[in-house]
């Protein structure tokens, strides 16, 4: 059985993984995981480890999660496009560290329980809408940084055209299960890879810009 642990835990994972973002490492740190997991998850909240969602869902790891969202070398102002919100952990430590989140979730319950808990934790001002989230948001764009969490082979090109020029993007690229988190830059010629973030196992993204639904 896995017992309570604090929140220093999932900032001493982010620490090993590689991350020194002082502002992340706090966020991981204040940001309160145990209020964005389901009830029957709270206690191993602060654990490094995924915790089952509704709808099939699963969280991202939290070292994982910050080694992500420091790629994207957020300082204060920008506008976020998130791709996946779960219950809004993720989506409350981009809001810490940037100007505006929009996030984007393909599933209705979730995106009701991720506003509630949004909301009670004082991020009241993120923007999470039911949508496809291979289409993005292009009401928002341009963005600043995307960030995608569901494995797709390529990045639908949707989220491209709605990236600024000089922006990052993050994006777990494979087949689902077994993959690549890739860092690409949005350069005049189009995306240009960066770097390998690590290898991870994520969910199947899904849209009309991805795998069609229903499919497995």
């Amino acid at each position: 059985m896995i017992h309570e642990a604090s929140p220093d835990n999932l900032v001493l994972a982010a620490r090993t993984a590689g991350v020194t973002d002082t502002r992340l490492l706090e966020a991981v740190r204040t940001v309160p995981r145990a209020g964005f997991v389901p009830a029957a998850e709270a206690g191993s909240a602060y654990w490094d480890i995924p915790v089952p969602l509704p709808c099939g869902q699963v969280t991202t790891q939290p070292s994982l999660v910050a080694m992500m969202v420091a790629a994207l070398g957020l300082t204060g102002g920008e506008r976020v496009l998130e791709i996946g919100t779960g219950y809004g952990w993720q989506t409350a430590l981009l809001a810490r560290l940037a100007g505006h989140v929009v996030s984007v979730e393909r599933w209705p319950e979730l995106v009701a329980e991720a506003r509630r808990r949004l909301t009670a934790h004082g991020f009241g001002a993120v923007e999470v809408v039911l949508g496809d989230g291979t289409l993005g948001a292009p009401y928002g764009a341009p963005y600043d940084a995307v960030i995608v969490c569901a494995a797709f082979p390529q990045v639908p090109e949707p989220l491209v055209a709605q990236l600024r020029t000089g922006g990052r993007l993050v994006q777990p690229v494979g087949p689902g299960g077994r993959e690549r988190v890739e860092l690409y830059e949005h350069l005049p010629g189009g995306l240009e890879r960066r770097r390998t973030i690590i290898p991870a196992r994520f969910v199947r993204l899904y849209g009309a810009h991805g795998y069609p639904e229903g499919s497995s």
